[in-house]
């Protein structure tokens, strides 16, 4: 294991991850809004956000999924040292990190069933840049309207669709995050 994979993780544990945890709460209650996920340094590429999202929500039963560059030693050491979470294929992700391209296709990924909607996998987007511009999101947790820049519209309005099966999303760039549940509308701006 790589000297990489043992530092990185928060520095006062119950305290970072309570904050951390918040913040993701935050974003997944309102689409659209970004905000800032600090507390672990992970190992390239992965995201500074990205790897405090992972520290807060995966655990040794968590399986998890790792695309593109971020299937690399040091970022699945570090995952391995700091979460214990298993890897896993998409076919059986609980979690799924990577960009837009390496995370495809989406059908890949499990949607849930009737009886545990709460089973379908969360993705997580590692974007160039967030904004709350470009597509319009409406649903639960907005009060008229919302924007985020997505990476597709069709994507997210088939996933909308098959609510309350489906992927949830959060997007991370740098310190910084947003989500996009199942339950949110997506059109055109």
């Amino acid at each position: 294991m790589h000297a990489t994979a043992l530092t990185g993780g928060f520095a006062e544990a119950p305290k970072d991850a309570a904050r951390a945890f918040r913040a993701v709460m935050n974003v997944m209650a309102r689409p659209g809004q970004i905000e800032t996920l600090t507390g672990a340094e992970p190992p390239a590429p992965m995201s500074s956000a990205a790897g405090t999202l992972a520290l807060t929500l995966l655990d040794g039963n968590t399986p998890v999924y790792l695309a593109g560059a971020l299937d690399c030693k040091d970022v699945r050491d570090w995952i391995t040292f700091h979460t214990g979470a298993p890897f896993t294929g998409p076919e059986h992700a609980a979690f799924a990190f990577g960009t837009w391209d390496d995370l495809l296709p989406l059908t890949a990924y499990p949607v849930g069933n009737p009886e545990y909607p709460d089973r379908g996998t969360t993705l997580v987007v590692e974007m160039s840049a967030l904004e709350t511009a470009g597509a319009t999101l409406s649903g639960p947790g907005i009060k008229d309207k919302a924007a985020l820049n997505l990476p597709e519209l069709a994507a997210f309005q088939a996933n909308a669709m098959q609510f309350p099966l489906g992927l949830d999303f959060f997007f991370t760039s740098g310190d910084r995050i947003a989500a996009l549940p199942r339950s949110t509308k997506v059109e055109a701006a």
